[in-house]
């Protein structure tokens, strides 16, 4: 028989851990301590709502739980030690705590913005960013960096060390200092969305939470770039509730019932695009929205202007080349040029070790073969996609795809 109260406090972590993260590192200071504390927080959760109930603003209880908890330990150190750092430190956090009330809304971007400062390597920033802000593990991210979670726990540990000895400030950057960071800011909350959107399901939170940071962004830089990314989640989101079926499964793009996206999410990213436009300036996330653009205006899949979206794909392989890029470009080619054009740029792709390690590689080779009548081919490429997809509906539908060709 299931624990109501254990079953809150589980939907609580998974819907509210990342913002209860944040606030603990702006009220102490410290990754390592706010890590920490949320722990104990929900600890003491365990503990309490059972006896006590279900508090009215789970969240600010939870915060204040870990920061009080924390404090105590500190203070308990304190007078064991004498050492005049901690002594110091301990009266910091316990003034910040009597000043500063517990606001939460701007805490998760200020956590991005100080994860991707200048001082930290290039590399590191979006990684440290995935794991302290979104709670992503070394994983899941590697899985998103396409590359090794060995590297990805390393670049972690020495950005959190510079962090530390640097004493870099929890804090969003005056306007003027703004630029320099927005570049990797805006790969942290794409790269937030996409893992949402990627992993759907009680994974929505992470996506809805990318929304919220891509708008508090535009607010503080309306930047082109800025823009696109909100015009771009704007689309991608609009179409959420058609991605799976009610059973889990993936539901294609042509597919998926389209009087059921949301109209005005779309209507309000086609309101971007249009600012994008009169400024003159277009970037690899407005070119995105662009692409996406296309398929939101498409009232059915065969109206869809593929030599147009084949065009924006060439630009954004200019303006951010990648191999994941590409690999979308083969799909748009095979609908211009046909299955063999796509099938043999996707081969290419396949030359790149990165690329031998994603399952939609293999996924978009196998439907190119699919349709050109190679299924024996397109068996082994499912084969191999599903030995590289980690999500549970991506897997269900690469068996039925597989079961389909049997």
């Amino acid at each position: 028989m299931s624990d109501p109260v254990s079953e809150t406090i589980e939907a609580t972590y998974r819907q509210s851990a990342p913002r209860i993260r944040a606030a603990l590192v702006r009220l102490l200071g410290s990754f390592d301590l706010a890590e920490e504390a949320l722990h104990d927080a929900f600890l003491q959760a365990a503990l309490d709502w059972p006896v006590k109930g279900y508090p009215h603003n789970p969240v600010t209880w939870l915060i204040s739980a870990g920061r009080f908890r924390t404090i105590d330990r500190l203070r308990r150190r304190a007078l064991v030690d004498r050492q005049r750092d901690d002594l110091a430190y301990l009266a910091a956090i316990e003034q910040a705590q009597e000043e500063e009330p517990v606001a939460i809304e701007d805490d998760m971007l200020r956590l991005v913005f100080t994860c991707c400062h200048p001082a930290l390597p290039a590399e590191a920033r979006i990684a440290m960013a995935l794991r302290e802000v979104c709670g992503l593990t070394t994983e899941e991210i590697s899985r998103a960096f396409l590359t090794l979670p060995s590297t990805i726990a390393q670049r972690i540990v020495r950005a959190k060390a510079r962090i530390r000895t640097q004493r870099i400030a929890y804090i969003v950057p005056d306007r003027q200092d703004l630029p320099e960071r927005l570049e990797a800011v805006l790969g942290v909350v794409y790269l937030l969305f996409n893992e949402g959107h990627a992993r759907a399901g009680a994974a929505e939170r992470l996506s809805e939470e990318a929304l919220h940071l891509a708008r508090l962004l535009v607010d503080l830089l309306p930047d082109p770039e800025c823009l696109g990314l909100l015009a771009l989640i704007l689309i991608q989101h609009s179409r959420s509730k058609t991605r799976l079926d009610p059973e889990g499964h993936i539901v294609l793009l042509a597919d998926q019932d389209r009087s059921l996206w949301d109209r005005a999410m779309i209507a309000e990213a086609e309101v971007l695009l249009e600012r994008i436009r009169q400024s003159g300036e277009i970037g690899a996330y407005g070119l995105q929205a662009a692409i996406a653009a296309c398929h939101a205006r498409a009232a059915t899949m065969a109206e869809t202007d593929w030599p147009r979206i084949l065009h924006l794909y060439d630009l954004l392989q200019q303006a951010a080349p990648s191999p994941v890029v590409a690999l979308n470009r083969a799909v748009a080619l095979a609908e211009v040029e046909g299955e063999k054009a796509g099938l043999a740029e996707v081969e290419r792709l396949l030359g790149d070790p990165a690329m031998q390690r994603y399952h939609a590689t293999y996924s978009v080779a196998a439907d190119l073969q699919r349709r050109l009548g190679r299924m024996e081919e397109a068996r082994r490429s499912y084969s191999t996609a599903r030995t590289f997809a980690s999500q549970q509906h991506e897997i269900r539908f690469i068996e039925a795809r597989l079961n389909a060709l049997a």
